[in-house]
């Protein structure tokens, strides 16, 4: 048995490349895990999902404004209110007050904003109210 020395030449260039590669590989690795794991947001936590208070959004109805208040609990919207509603302001946007109204009748009943069915007969007024109320609930998120 002879044991024979091997020297084995590893070129510089070979080492580079291979180095080179073996990072991408990693960054490929993590960018596909962080692109295509579940993102931790739409988990409901204990805390809850809202900061229970009243939060408000301005609706500009010609050249009057009016504040949409939205009271939340930890978990549901309790109710919806228009604050800044004046006369003049009722008088020249008459289904303003029975659209909130179907609103608040359809909170118990709704688990998202999302579901809200709007009335066929203020449809408009529906939506206009609805958008508000997504406006206050997103500074409740936050």
């Amino acid at each position: 048995m002879s044991t024979k020395t091997r020297i084995v030449v590893v070129k510089a260039k070979e080492l580079i490349y291979t180095s080179l590669f073996i990072c991408l590989a990693i960054v490929l690795i993590v960018l596909l895990f962080f692109m295509f794991a579940p993102e931790g947001k739409n988990v409901t936590t204990s805390a809850g999902i809202y900061t229970p208070g009243v939060y408000t959004s301005t609706i500009t109805l010609g050249e009057n404004t009016v504040d949409v208040a939205v009271s939340v609990d930890k978990n549901h919207i309790t109710s919806v209110s228009l604050n800044n509603l004046t006369e003049s302001v009722s008088a020249m946007y008459p289904l303003l007050e029975p659209s909130l109204d179907e609103i608040n009748s359809q909170l118990a009943q709704i688990n998202s904003i999302d579901d809200l069915a709007p009335d066929s007969e203020h449809k408009y007024t529906s939506l206009m109210l609805t958008q508000a109320i997504k406006n206050a609930l997103n500074k409740a998120k936050e």
